[in-house]
């Protein structure tokens, strides 16, 4: 912990692996520094997103209890853009980062997908951490799989993290699809480097019980008296179009959409901010100094350059804070 104190003050939104490495980061550099988390914990989608069997919490408490202890005031259950307003933090503070993730989901707009059993991915798991650590769920209408057939949408990790939690709620079966073909057992190294290698991937999530299936088109959702029943499927063309001729039906009590997020969640503090936005739709700052189009405001993470791994949030949130520094104090001695 830096012992000289600058006088300046940075409030940092958002307090993923982003938000928190920035956080700890300037006040190391000497900063007055306040976390703003709109759930009741700090940690982000590696709170709420990720599975307890896959990521022990005690993990992230350790690094909260070392921010404490380094000076950062945390404030929890406080969302910027309702509960406070952005231009409120911008007047009150010399800086502000903007590291509030891409949560906005993808969805699937397909006929029947009004019936209930219908959930994006995120609700499901984020409820479940919740359980495990005895956060109280208030009024929310409960997400379970027990004694359900459960088809989760989406080939990546949080449909894996879906697999898992539905087996341990107790599901009757889980069905896992992806619209992309199956990739090959073995990578073609010539036809891939450098870029991520194509090939078959078990995760231990998916060899603990799940039937997957690859190049499937969804087609409508079936239900009675509201409630889903079953997915109507088709195999998918080389343009992920239905093949006539090839339909099938799953069994659906519970439908998971793990496909993926499209951006952050623009409503509230980021249209209220007025910063520049991507093609993408994401916070447009620049990849060196993180700022955005407006004077004060930083971004960094998820909510800059889209969904993307942690280990990419924690480098973006520690260089960020590096230009923060920079930018308050003319200088700085934070590493790149």
């Amino acid at each position: 912990m830096n012992p000289v104190k600058t006088g300046k003050s940075v409030a940092v939104i958002g307090s993923g692996p982003a938000g928190m490495a920035c956080a700890q980061q300037l006040a190391r550099a000497g900063h007055d520094v306040h976390l703003y988390e709109k759930a009741q914990q700090i940690g982000g989608l590696m709170r709420y997103g990720i599975p307890n069997f896959k990521l022990d919490k005690t993990v992230i408490d350790r690094r909260v209890g070392q921010m404490e202890a380094e000076g950062v005031v945390l404030h929890t259950g406080v969302h910027v853009g309702k509960d406070v307003t952005i231009e409120e933090l911008t007047a009150k503070y010399d800086a502000v980062a903007l590291a509030g993730g891409a949560e906005k989901p993808r969805d699937l707009p397909i006929p029947g997908r009004e019936l209930q059993g219908i959930h994006f991915a995120m609700d499901f798991l984020s409820q479940q951490n919740k359980r495990v650590t005895e956060e109280p769920l208030n009024n929310i209408t409960p997400i379970l799989a027990g004694g359900k057939h459960v088809v989760v949408i989406g080939g990546g990790d949080t449909g894996s993290d879906c697999i898992g939690t539905s087996n341990r709620q107790g599901a009757l079966s889980v069905t896992q699809i992806e619209i992309m073909p199956a990739p090959p057992e073995k990578e073609n190294k010539l036809l891939t480097w450098p870029n991520w290698p194509m090939k078959m991937r078990t995760s231990s999530s998916q060899e603990e019980g799940v039937a997957r299936d690859f190049a499937v088109a969804t087609v409508r959702f079936e239900g009675e008296n509201g409630q889903v029943k079953e997915l109507h499927c088709a195999r998918a063309d080389e343009k992920f179009q239905p093949i006539p001729g090839t339909e099938f039906v799953l069994k659906a009590d519970l439908v998971l959409l793990a496909m993926g997020f499209l951006g952050p969640i623009q409503d509230g503090m980021v249209k209220d901010s007025g910063v520049e936005l991507d093609k993408r739709g994401n916070v447009f700052a620049d990849t060196f100094q993180y700022k955005t189009s407006k004077e004060k405001i930083f971004s960094c993470g998820d909510m800059r350059r889209g969904q993307s791994l942690v280990v990419w949030a924690i480098r973006e949130g520690r260089q960020c804070a590096r230009s923060i520094d920079q930018h308050l104090m003319g200088k700085t001695d934070l590493p790149r």
